[in-house]
């Protein structure tokens, strides 16, 4: 069998468990399902019970279990239990928010990172000023950063504006971009204090191998070592971080995206769990689990199929 068959063998049954975790969980959240029909005092019993015949919830769990899978493989996602409208229409409309977002700010963290790694590796100025920035980058809170920025560069200087995609009357490409400034950087600084971390030690790892020391005894420049080959070998293992942190980014954008009332797929979350808005909160944990997983077993397979030594101890 193949690695990729392999890792897909793997994935798939991974998959079903966490399927089963997240409906267990949300049949078991208090109220269940039907706890924002319960909390009204319009809704009469007799209509709770023709909901939850409406809603098969009178079946036994392995039941609902089956169905409820059977339907999302479909792409049928059922109904949004707030506004009735098709979860998958619901979810849709947020998805190029929150890949807009997640696509720049991941650009702008590797940037950074190989920016801020090399310099650490070459440097030693360099790399303990890095430390102490990466430190305080996964040290802080993205939602107390989120909220500094809004009340430094919002609301005191009024550089930029504090929330939302656009402006209400509808501005144009420079508009677009003050919204971003903001969020993107709090999703930036928070993977690029990680991953600048990692390329540098990953630098470090391939100036300490043979072929850099054979190059400093032909003169080779240190710098000169690390652009033309230490880098080209430590971009494999950052670029598989990045891949599996892009997939984390995406579902882990809710605090920013709420901070920042950014109207992606991560304030959707938080709406519905606001209003306990289960059959979207099912689809959200469901998306993000399978981009994780499918994430994960592309950098297992790509980075089989780039390094040799992987395929070797395979």
């Amino acid at each position: 069998m193949s690695f990729a068959a392999r890792r897909l063998a793997q994935a798939i049954p991974l998959l079903l468990i966490i399927s089963l975790l997240v409906f267990g969980l949300i049949h078991a959240a208090p109220g269940g399902p039907l706890s924002l029909y319960l909390d009204n005092p319009n809704v009469r019993p007799e209509d709770i019970e023709r909901l939850k015949r409406a809603m098969r919830l009178d079946k036994p769990l392995a039941t609902q279990y089956l169905s409820w899978l059977a339907s999302f493989v479909r792409g049928d996602w059922g109904y949004s239990y707030a506004d009735g409208r098709p979860v998958t229409e619901r979810m849709l409309e947020r998805v190029p928010a929150t890949l807009q977002l997640v696509g720049i700010s991941t650009l702008v963290a590797v940037i950074v990172s190989i920016v801020v790694g090399v310099g650490a590796a070459l440097r030693r100025g360099v790399d303990h000023a890095a430390s102490i920035g990466a430190v305080a980058g996964l040290s802080v809170p993205v939602f107390w950063l989120g909220l500094v920025l809004q009340l430094l560069f919002s609301n005191t200087l009024g550089w930029l504006p504090s929330s939302g995609r656009a402006s209400f009357v509808g501005g144009g490409l420079g508009d677009r971009l003050a919204h971003l400034v903001l969020p993107v950087t709090v999703l930036a600084v928070a993977h690029a204090a990680g991953w600048s971390r990692y390329l540098r030690g990953s630098v470090r790892l391939a100036l300490a191998q043979p072929f850099a020391n054979a190059a400093r005894a032909r003169g080779v420049t240190e710098t000169r070592i690390v652009l033309r080959h230490a880098l080209r070998l430590a971009l494999l293992p950052f670029a598989t971080v990045v891949l599996l942190d892009a997939s984390i980014m995406a579902s882990g954008a809710v605090v920013t995206e709420s901070v920042f009332a950014w109207p992606g797929i991560g304030s959707l979350f938080t709406e519905a769990l606001a209003k306990r808005d289960y059959t979207v909160l099912m689809a959200f944990l469901m998306c993000a689990s399978v981009a994780v997983v499918t994430l994960s077993f592309l950098a297992d397979v790509a980075v089989h199929a780039l390094d040799p030594r992987t395929r070797n101890a395979s």
